[in-house]
């Protein structure tokens, strides 16, 4: 299994990722992709043993260090665990357990379908994601609840196999897409606990990423 984790100063957090990633019951590869941080998230990831760091000279955004992290991955599965502890690691076990079980090609985390603890939602942030979610099922024929999610999992020749370009946020948008246009797909849906940040916590989504997503979804339907 492979986990990649795509940070950019992160460096309050990213110590506590790595160690509770260490206490998953699975053996796994971990690579954290430092996206140009000025905090020394970079430094502190590396100063943790057995786990790999990608260093980008400058911050290109999410879906370019993601994009880098799954390019150096070996394993038969893929996470994505981002950095700042919105998504914990306690989940990562049955995140991929359809996986492992020979159900599913990829799973995403759901925030909207319960079971488990969830901060009260920005409340745009919440109908914005709603409606991208809407869209993609719409789109795609499909049933989904949480397209914008951050902790999914995917078969790692899958996932190494698609042709990714978004720099930035337009990778959640842009995968799934791709990954709905593949014949036979067969994606699952886990709940899993939130633990989300304000703006002034440092969560760096706003509303022109959702714009921008909207956009995504309508260009990779209708194109490659």
């Amino acid at each position: 299994m492979s986990i990649v984790v795509p940070a950019y100063n992160e460096a309050a957090t990213i110590e506590e990722v790595l160690r509770r990633l260490s206490t998953v019951p699975f053996r796994s590869e971990v690579i954290v992709v430092d996206d140009g941080s000025s905090d020394g998230t970079g430094d502190l990831a590396a100063a943790v043993e057995g786990v790999q760091v990608i260093r980008r000279p400058r911050n290109a955004g999410k879906g370019a260090a993601v994009r880098d992290g799954i390019a150096a991955t070996t394993g038969t599965i893929v996470v994505i665990q981002d950095a700042d502890l919105e998504y914990d690691p306690k989940d990562l076990p049955k995140l991929v357990k359809p996986l492992i079980e020979g159900h599913a090609d990829a799973v995403y985390g759901t925030r909207l379908r319960g079971g488990e603890p969830q901060r009260a939602h920005l409340f745009w942030h919440y109908a914005g994601n709603r409606f991208l979610s809407l869209v993609t099922n719409v789109l795609f024929n499909t049933t989904i609840s949480d397209m914008e999610v951050g902790y999914k999992a995917f078969r790692g020749d899958l996932i190494r196999g698609l042709r990714l370009v978004s720099d930035d946020f337009r990778f959640e948008p842009e995968v799934t897409a791709k990954i709905l246009k593949v014949p036979g797909i067969r994606l699952y849906e886990v709940p899993i606990s939130y633990y989300g940040r304000t703006v002034a916590e440092g969560k760096k989504i706003t509303w022109r990423d959702g714009v921008r997503a909207l956009g995504a979804l309508v260009r990779f339907r209708v194109g490659p």
